[in-house]
């Protein structure tokens, strides 16, 4: 093969080998929210895709481990905001482990999104309210379907936010 790789028939990458490979395939970041009980609950995203049109159907992938996809089974709406380029800090945040369960978005900027409560970032690029569809599971992540129910474009000066080589970075 060109580029100084071996054919190999083998059981295919360990985790470090296919992890660092797929950090130089740019994804786009954005933050999941779930409201439960009066209590908002978070992700930062990078594995998030447009499935469909007509009907406009959207996923994304959550660790299995996650206290959101636990949040998910007990409700059927969530919200996707779509980072702007300046909204890295926002990124890292939701990102962070140990981050406390209740309060966590106290620190971000939001408001309650009309049908679900859940929480649309304040400043995003875009946001999304959907409905779960269907929740498929796949290897440690379960990817989520969901109905886009709402789909609202931000300022449109606002750039992007991209997850590139283990970092997030802003296009503008």
């Amino acid at each position: 093969m060109s580029g100084g790789l071996d054919a190999d028939d083998g059981p295919g990458p360990g985790p470090d080998a296919f992890r660092a490979a797929m950090s130089r395939l740019p994804a786009g970041v954005v933050v999941v929210a779930a409201h439960l009980n009066g209590i908002d609950h978070a992700i930062t995203a990078s594995a998030v895709a447009s499935v469909s049109v007509e009907p406009p159907v959207l996923l994304f992938c959550v660790h299995q481990d996650a206290r959101l996809r636990e949040v998910l089974d007990r409700v059927e709406l969530w919200t996707v905001s779509v980072l702007a380029h300046d909204q890295g800090p926002v990124a890292d945040w939701l990102a962070s482990p140990g981050r406390p369960a209740v309060g966590q978005l106290d620190r971000v900027p939001h408001v309650a999104a009309p049908r679900s409560g859940a929480a649309w970032v304040t400043g995003a690029a875009a946001w999304f309210e959907c409905r779960t569809r269907q929740i498929v599971p796949a290897g440690d992540h379960d990817v989520v379907l969901g109905d886009v129910l709402a789909a609202h474009e931000g300022p449109s000066a606002a750039g992007g936010l991209v997850h590139l080589r283990r970092r997030t970075r802003a296009l503008v």
